[in-house]
């Protein structure tokens, strides 16, 4: 089943989503009261105000400039050198005030964007990426999937749903359906014969399953089911198949690492056991 609104894929695409998401991070941001800024998000260790400096920071190093120079204090949320590293930018600005934060992601998307809409640049272009020199369409998808996390939460804190139906919506809610056949056969270790699908209900509405099948290894291994191949077109013949009902919100969130299984609303037909299982083990975000 196609998903509907289908993902960005292309450059020009790529781009759009880009703009949009930051966009409504910057028009957040400018509503936000010093209030607001303080609130503390679902993504731990960062209030609202450090969501946006994350933002700011990835996008101007990434845009050329330098990481800054500074000791950061030890942080119960900061895990690893790639946690370390984005910490660098948000420690940087904690000293600022929110509506100035936001004022320099104005002036990043500016440049970003003048960079990103040169002729010259292609969907094969190699540009710095947030894991190193990678192609401009890997790494416009890259920051458009982080971005739209962090500006979901930052609606989340501030009480103001939207974008559950953007471009860049559709594309975490791909990046997802992309990594269920790992999840599935290996994470979640699913047995052979047995299927797991998502009925996704909206606002990016969609359905992707896996079937688990001996690999030619012999170990487990995820087929995707509905990817319009005729072969993967039904579950005919399985020895089970587990529905999990969702909606996009509570996808994202899960897949995000933002909530646990238990702060999500979702319908299981099937194994109970085996679908929290994989929901369990449905974080894709790093």
């Amino acid at each position: 089943m196609p998903m509907h609104p289908a993902p960005p894929t292309d450059l020009a695409g790529l781009i759009d989503a880009y703009e949009h998401t930051v966009q409504a991070v910057i028009d957040l941001a400018q509503t936000c009261s010093p209030d607001d800024f303080d609130l503390q998000t679902e993504c731990p260790g960062w209030t609202v105000k450090d969501q946006v400096s994350h933002i700011v920071g990835i996008e101007s190093w990434l845009d050329g400039a330098e990481p800054p120079s500074l000791e950061l204090p030890e942080m119960p949320h900061v895990r690893s050198e790639m946690g370390r590293f984005m910490e660098l930018f948000v420690h940087e600005r904690r000293p600022l005030d929110g509506s100035d934060v936001a004022g320099e992601l104005e002036d990043v998307l500016a440049s970003r964007m003048s960079a990103l809409r040169d002729p010259a640049l292609t969907a094969d272009s190699v540009v710095r990426g947030p894991f190193g020199p990678t192609t401009a369409t890997e790494a416009l998808t890259l920051r458009v999937v982080d971005i739209w996390v962090h500006e979901q939460d930052i609606r989340a804190a501030i009480g103001r749903p939207g974008n559950l139906d953007s471009p860049s919506a559709a594309a975490f809610v791909s990046a997802i359906i992309r990594s269920l056949p790992r999840i599935v056969a290996r994470d979640a270790a699913v047995p052979v014969g047995e299927a797991v699908l998502f009925d996704i209900t909206g606002p990016v509405v969609g359905r992707a399953g896996v079937r688990v099948v001996e690999g030619e290894d012999g170990r487990p291994q995820g087929e995707a089911l509905f990817t319009g191949d005729t072969r993967d077109s039904s579950t005919d013949g399985l020895g089970g198949t587990t529905s999990i009902i969702l909606s996009t919100d509570a996808l994202t969130r899960r897949a995000a690492g933002r909530r646990a299984v238990d702060e999500i609303i979702f319908t299981v037909h099937g194994d109970e056991a085996l679908a929290r299982s994989v929901l369990e083990r449905l974080v894709i975000m790093p």
